[in-house]
């Protein structure tokens, strides 16, 4: 197996599972914090607490992507097939 092989197994196994699950992860603090935020009409402390939410949600999901995109390059530039991109749309 040579250093190509390695690395797109790598990428394909490790690397874009789990930039799925975190992407995942960050689109339910997301949305929970959307629920929080809509849900405490009243009490400014939760809608505070739903805001914070739905921004570190929004953040999540950016470096998220923003990793994926920076894998992509790095794969690109060593000619290795960026494989199991379909499942975030890059």
């Amino acid at each position: 197996m040579t250093i190509v092989e390695l690395l797109g197994k790598i990428n394909q196994y490790i690397l874009n599972p789990i930039i799925i699950l975190a992407f995942a992860v960050a689109l339910l603090v997301f949305f929970w914090g959307i629920f929080q935020f809509i849900n405490s009409e009243t009490a400014d402390s939760k809608r505070e607490e739903g805001k914070k939410k739905i921004l570190f949600g929004l953040l999540g999901m950016f470096i998220m992507l923003a990793a994926k995109g920076i894998i992509g390059i790095i794969l690109g530039t060593f000619g290795i097939s960026n494989t199991g991109t379909q499942y975030i749309g890059l």
